[in-house]
């Protein structure tokens, strides 16, 4: 479990919205996706990447619901624990209201960015949907199902408001074609080594 190291409040110089910022302490075990690259360098099965992205589309739910677009849903950004299949999306900085823009890019990330970001235009939910989407094809790599990757087709749309908005959603139809692919769901462990 996370825990509470510091917290102090924070004003936007650009905007003057006052923020509180939490620091947590590291927590042991968890490993980014740019990690789980390198160990996988040739992509990971799909039925592994499932999870992953499952619980991404909870944390992408519940950021929206509460009114943020992350901004910045990257390799590195995305950190799971292996063991016990969670997710914990990180680096918040990047973040914005949905209808604002995302006020700045990760360095050697440009090519990951929908339009939106690069032209600093309003993001949205399905800002987060496109980013996320790609960081799973990418794990994947030449493994992925031609019926995950139209699923991600359908959340990479170029405008904005063709993607999906829903995370909620959106994760309801991907546990569709995961279950047209493999069935029912069950556990499948996870081994990332050191």
């Amino acid at each position: 479990m996370p825990r509470l190291v510091d917290s102090f409040r924070h004003r936007d110089t650009d905007t003057g919205a006052e923020r509180r910022v939490n620091v947590l302490a590291a927590v042991p075990g968890l490993r980014s996706l740019a990690d789980v690259r390198r160990a996988y360098p040739d992509g990971l099965d799909a039925r592994d990447v499932a999870w992953m992205w499952r619980r991404l589309l909870v944390a992408l739910g519940l950021a929206h619901r509460a009114g943020v677009t992350h901004g910045a849903v990257l390799p590195p950004h995305v950190l799971i624990e292996p063991d016990g299949h969670g997710v914990v999306l990180v680096d918040w900085c990047f973040s914005a209201a949905p209808g604002r823009a995302v006020p700045a890019l990760v360095p050697d990330f440009e090519d990951w960015y929908p339009e939106e970001i690069l032209r600093k235009r309003p993001c949205g939910p399905g800002t987060d949907i496109w980013l996320a989407t790609g960081c799973m094809t990418w794990l994947m790599g030449r493994h992925a199902p031609r019926e995950l990757l139209a699923f991600a087709r359908g959340c990479r749309q170029r405008p904005l408001n063709r993607r999906p908005d829903d995370a909620w959603r959106l994760l309801g139809e991907l546990d569709e074609v995961l279950e047209r692919l493999y069935g029912p769901r069950a556990f499948r462990p996870f081994t990332l080594n050191p």
